[in-house]
């Protein structure tokens, strides 16, 4: 991070938002205008209409089709990336090189190479770059990471992990059907964000192998819509994970249960047990978000967290250097389903 000046208490954090789909107009735009200490300086899109539409709802002077041009803004601190998968990278590196701390929607992008690319440029140029990881923003998943933290589990030696949409329920964007704007199917959709909470949740333990298998049974695109996979660590814990669009199934299921040598927590709703004197006590907190906010509240901490950094000088929670390494496993599942094998990483 560089030394920057931190701003002053009253001072507005100036935000451009470059793509105005689906997640800017549910998330991002309802979160920044709502917060008192950001001002939504400018936003650009391809789609002139649409672009226009939202300036206007939002009361927002400066829009454009060419991002560039919001750009070369010099009073913009940070900038919201929210476009398809495969503009992440050189939006975000033309961000960065304007002097813009840079807040990129997951997947970070489509390939371990882009992502590494897009780290090195924060490192580089001094400016953060955080990943839309907001799962870990989850109040559930917070409270759940601080008894992991604490050892209140003990040693976690098995997590299993999912995120499974019956057939029919989905109903995403179309570029997120295609392999060269996506990156690949529901594992860079709700893999992704399912493997980073799991790991982030675990304590960060380093990936030694994995094995996958893909299935795609629904896609005309050749992308997989389901997948199951098995994770193994240097420290010896394992990760199962599962994640589908299209399960013949009566509702959509997300979870990740985690169990330790003192205890095990269950999250979606979250439930923690630890053993105590003999007996397995429930040592869920009472005072609990209600299960059902944890997702918006997710988005709005997440986008806090973002303001704060910029306006302390801090840095960012879910980084591109942590996102990079997510998507070297990533490619390396891909690997595993493709070659029938375990990968071993190096």
């Amino acid at each position: 991070m560089p030394k920057e000046k931190a701003k002053a208490s009253n001072e507005k954090v100036k935000i451009g938002v470059i793509g105005c789909g689906a997640i800017a107009q549910i998330i991002h735009f309802p979160v920044l205008s709502k917060m008192e200490d950001v001002e939504i300086v400018a936003i650009a899109d391809t789609d002139k209409t649409k672009v226009a539409t939202l300036a206007d709802k939002y009361k927002i002077e400066r829009y454009f089709t060419d991002h560039e041009k919001l750009l070369a803004l010099d009073e913009i601190d940070g900038v919201h990336i929210c476009t398809p998968n495969n503009l992440h990278e050189p939006i975000t590196i033309e961000a960065l090189g304007a002097g813009k701390h840079v807040m990129v929607e997951k997947p970070i992008s489509r390939s371990y190479d882009e992502a590494r690319r897009m780290a090195d440029e924060a490192k580089k140029r001094k400016k953060n770059l955080m990943v839309g990881m907001n799962h870990r923003f989850r109040p559930d998943a917070m409270v759940l990471k601080n008894f992991v933290k604490g050892k209140e589990l003990g040693k976690i030696f098995y997590t299993k992990a999912g995120w499974l949409r019956r057939r029919g329920s989905w109903n995403e964007s179309e570029w997120a059907k295609k392999k060269h704007m996506a990156g690949g199917g529901v594992f860079m959709d709700l893999g992704i964000p399912m493997l980073d909470l799991s790991i982030w949740l675990m304590d960060n333990p380093k990936v030694k192998s994995v094995f996958s298998t893909m299935y795609n049974h629904y896609q005309k695109e050749g992308i997989e819509d389901s997948a199951a996979m098995m994770i193994r660590f240097d420290n010896d814990a394992m990760l199962n994970l599962e994640v589908s669009w299209t399960l013949l199934m009566e509702n959509d299921f997300m979870y990740t249960n985690l169990f330790g040598t003192l205890g095990g927590a269950l999250l979606n709703p979250l439930r923690i047990h630890k053993e105590m004197h003999g007996n397995l006590v429930n040592v869920t907190p009472t005072k609990m978000e209600k299960p059902e906010n944890n997702y918006r509240k997710s988005y709005e901490y997440e986008l806090k967290h973002f303001v704060e950094c910029i306006k302390h000088n801090r840095p960012v929670m879910s980084s591109g250097e942590e996102a990079a390494e997510i998507m070297r496993v990533a490619e390396a599942i891909y690997q595993s389903a493709k070659e029938k094998k375990e990968i071993v990483l190096k």
